[in-house]
């Protein structure tokens, strides 16, 4: 088979393809398709950029990363369905950077709109506006976009290299190929005559596939039921290759240090480190070090050591100064007002005002593996194997660093231990490329400690929000939220494209303005705050604090008016959107949730509507000795379609997860400018002892297909913090949560 390595661009036309059947606005009718990257050798055929087939088997490309949430599998089944073969007879490969893995989806989000109430044009448009995504070489995994992005377009790529096999079969046995059908990687004749895919398939890249009909959903053999994970069985003995492992002839390793406060390195002696053992070269990075040695260890010890004298901060130097601009922004014009129903000045007549302030502090990603890169340079080329989000971007930035064409610059994606937005940015890569460029034929796997890891992040946002809603007759009837924020979106895409587009930052109101509740005058302004520490896209963005603000007023509204919780939200959602309302009611009754809980025990309930996707929560906690337990956890999510239910629901626990360690125990503090928290003792995530039982529940009422990577993350705060409430009668409006509360560790 040709190496992944080795790919080079070949065009291949679908011809006059029409797709029916299953297709709404997502037909994939394409006229002038982006290259196919795939270049084979003698006795291969790469029939669409996504399936390839050798004499030892077909080989499914799946160029979304897999960072343990299982994309990978369920974009390889999408091919599968339609080609008709099994995981098990399929090797699935990350594809190279290509524009024709460009992600569709990502750019048809941009269309403004609340979201679940779209109309059918403004999907028409999306679909359009996705389109540019293929301009830009969007070739992205991120904001729960991945599945939404495949799933007509590879059941389309599966689907027309089956047609095209079907061809092949056709000429070879003189039958009409209507008479030919597919089983198990094979094509059958009428007489039983099988032929199996790798005899067809240098034969059948020539061919047309014509007219093809996607399989009804009645028909699916693999889509819909529980798959088994590719990846499983290499994480469980130890033999799965992430960007850390990577090992190649004569490698030499790193570590970095860079500017803890992001300013300057005004001096540096290495007079001692370069005579340490096992150290070969101390390269000056510009605003930091880097150490090559014979081993990572020693590299970390050497640059460790060397004294280093840093500038000023370049950003604000510590929580005070950010506090205080955060308060400051609201004084400004704000930077978006994306929904402004009714009249939110007014306080209407005889109706009860309710106001509330709300904080949460900044977050870092906190990787299982932390940041690293491999680079070997050598002249004219530049080779890079590490985990990443956004390869082309990183293509991009690395053959910039190194001063060579894109051409000449090879990008291999490996698996990754966490991503959660971090793996978008390319930094590490680049600054791998930089210590690549100072040993010439050498390669180079440049890792970060933790502490550089957490030192250098792009965080999540710090953000302050100020709430003023008003209660009548039992139902919220105003509600008028203010949220200030850091700059994330423009900022972020600056970095990976060069340029952003004007206008408003959603992020700094997602999860806020957008929520499916029918209240007649509702009014969201975000305000945009600068000069503060790198923001990046986490695990989701602009939900992931605005999920706990708004919920977390609702909740205050609820009680102002005297309403059960549950029941108060149920009442909103049913006229606005019956898909929130049906997760509501899913949690009441998994929950058996009745408005009481017994002395001792406190209940609290979040809806947060992202990413296309209604999830409800329920958590349970209970004081034991004094201490804060959580002993119950029920989710209900509505994605529309339930592609593999036994991964949804493990993409749902672990975002309640990450959004409970972030509610409990995280933060980053700030001071001279530095990040204070260094590693997992002061920045601690959930423990597995306090992770309570949890119980999902899945529903498929909506019409379209949407995330479902980071919906279990925005309701987990909240919900937490109104159990909090209902147990103890305290309401805190600030995280991390250990700081009102002692939690059972």
């Amino acid at each position: 088979m040709a190496s992944i390595g080795k790919i080079a661009r070949r065009t291949f036309l679908f011809g006059a393809v029409a797709v029916v059947g299953g297709a709404a606005f997502g037909a994939w009718y394409v006229t002038k398709p982006a290259p196919n990257p795939l270049k084979p050798q003698e006795g291969e055929a790469a029939l669409t950029p996504f399936v390839f087939i050798t004499a030892d088997g077909i080989h499914l490309i799946a160029p979304r990363a897999e960072m343990g949430q299982g994309t990978q599998t369920t974009w390889a089944a999408l091919i599968a369905e339609e080609l008709d073969v099994t995981l098990d007879q399929v090797t699935v490969l990350h594809g190279p950077p290509a524009q024709a893995y460009y992600n569709h989806a990502m750019m048809g989000e941009a269309v403004p709109s609340n979201g679940y109430d779209k109309s059918a044009f403004q999907r028409s448009l999306g679909e359009m506006m996705g389109n540019l995504g293929k301009v830009f070489s969007l070739q992205v995994t991120g904001g729960s976009t991945a599945m939404k992005d495949g799933f007509e377009r590879m059941r389309v790529a599966g689907a027309a290299a089956r047609e095209m096999l079907k061809a092949a079969a056709a000429d070879h046995l003189g039958v009409a190929r209507a008479d030919l059908t597919t089983e198990a990687g094979e094509v059958i004749a009428p007489d039983g005559t099988r032929l199996s895919y790798a005899q067809l398939a240098v034969a059948a890249a020539e061919k047309d596939p014509g007219r093809i009909e996607l399989r009804p959903r009645e028909d699916w053999k693999l889509l819909g039921t529980d798959l088994p994970r590719i990846d499983i069985p290499s994480k469980t003995t130890g033999t799965a290759q992430f960007g850390i492992d990577t090992r190649l002839p004569g490698m030499r390793y790193a570590a970095v240090r860079m500017a803890p406060n992001r300013g300057t390195m005004t001096r540096y002696d290495d007079f001692d480190a370069r005579k340490m053992p096992g150290v070969e070269k101390i390269v000056d990075l510009g605003n930091g070090l880097a150490v090559v040695a014979t081993n990572t260890w020693l590299a970390q010890q050497a640059v460790d050591s060397i004294p280093v004298e840093w500038g000023p901060p370049v950003y604000l130097a510590d929580d005070a100064a950010i506090a205080a601009e955060l308060e400051a922004a609201f004084d400004t014009e704000p930077n978006s007002e994306l929904r402004a129903d009714g009249d939110a000045d007014t306080l209407p007549e005889g109706a009860t005002e309710v106001t509330a302030e709300y904080r949460v502090p900044f977050l870092a990603h906190a990787t299982l593996e932390p940041m690293n890169a491999t680079a070997w340079f050598e002249g004219g080329k530049l080779r890079i194997w590490c985990g990443n989000q956004g390869p082309t971007f990183l293509r991009t930035a690395c053959a910039a660093e190194a001063g060579l064409s894109e051409q000449d610059v090879e990008v291999n994606v490996t698996w990754m231990g966490g991503g959660f937005g971090r793996r978008g940015e390319f930094d590490y890569a680049v600054l791998a490329t930089r210590v690549a460029k100072a040993v010439p034929g050498t390669p180079v796997n440049v890792t970060w400690s933790r502490e550089e890891d957490m030192t250098h992040d792009f965080y999540r946002p710090a953000a302050l929000a100020r709430f003023r809603g008003a209660v009548q007759d039992g139902r919220a009837v105003l509600v008028d939220g203010q949220i200030s924020s850091p700059l994330v979106s423009g900022p972020a895409l600056e970095r990976w494209a060069g340029f952003a587009p004007a206008g408003p930052d959603a992020q700094i109101v997602e999860g806020a303005f957008n929520q499916p509740y029918g209240i007649p005058n509702y009014r969201v302004r975000g305000y945009g705050s600068t000069n503060m520490p790198p923001m990046g896209f986490w695990r989701s963005v602009g939900a992931s604090f605005n999920g706990f603000f708004f919920d977390s007023f609702m909740d205050e509204m609820a009680h102002a008016a005297g309403e059960d919780p549950l029941a108060f939200r149920m009442a909103l959602a049913r006229d606005e959107w019956e898909p929130a309302y049906n997760v509501l009611e899913a949690v009441r009754d998994m929950s058996g949730w009745t408005g009481e809980t017994p002395e001792g025990t406190g209940r609290g309930v979040a809806l947060v509507y992202s990413f296309g996707t209604p999830t409800a929560m329920v958590i349970e906690v209970q004081d034991q000795d004094g201490l804060i337990r959580l002993t119950g956890a029920w989710i209900a999510a509505d994605p529309g379609i339930a592609l593999d239910p036994r991964n949804i629901e493990a993409q749902l626990t672990g975002g309640m997860v990450y959004g409970l360690s972030a509610a409990i125990g995280e933060e980053i503090n700030f001071v001279d400018g530095a990040a204070q928290q260094l590693n997992f003792p002061d920045y601690e995530p959930l423990r597995m002892s306090q992770m309570p039982p949890v119980s999902v529940r899945i529903l498929e009422t909506q019409e379209h297909l949407n995330g479902i990577g980071e919906p279990g993350t925005p309701p987990a705060a909240p919900a937490l913090a109104n159990a909090l409430f209902d147990l103890t009668g305290k309401r805190v409006r600030e995280l991390p949560l250990k700081k009102s509360f002692d939690f059972y560790v």
